[in-house]
């Protein structure tokens, strides 16, 4: 999955397109004030936020988010429910 369209919405809350065309919001305010998330406080800095070459969201600073866990988030289901393939047993030869 990768974010194509990200924009601020309210506080610490992000609106998010992905390449298979799923959309919406999704809110951070349970990171926000944690460890490197604490940035996110000062004024503005919130709003700076970017997508990455590899469809991530960013910030200055070195701080991004995985996409495929936003994704998750947003659309409410597991990982295993989005990617069926994490939950498939390993082959053997």
């Amino acid at each position: 999955m990768k974010i194509i369209e990200a924009k601020t919405g309210g506080r610490f809350q992000v609106f998010l397109r992905f390449d298979d065309g799923a959309s919406g919001t999704v809110d951070l305010n349970h990171l926000a004030g944690r460890g490197v998330f604490r940035a996110w406080q000062q004024e503005g800095v919130f709003e700076l936020l970017s997508i990455s070459p590899a469809g991530a969201l960013q910030w200055p600073g070195d701080l991004d988010l995985c996409p495929d866990a936003l994704y998750c988030q947003m659309v409410g289901k597991s990982a295993e429910e989005v990617f069926p393939s994490l939950h498939a047993s390993p082959a053997h030869a």
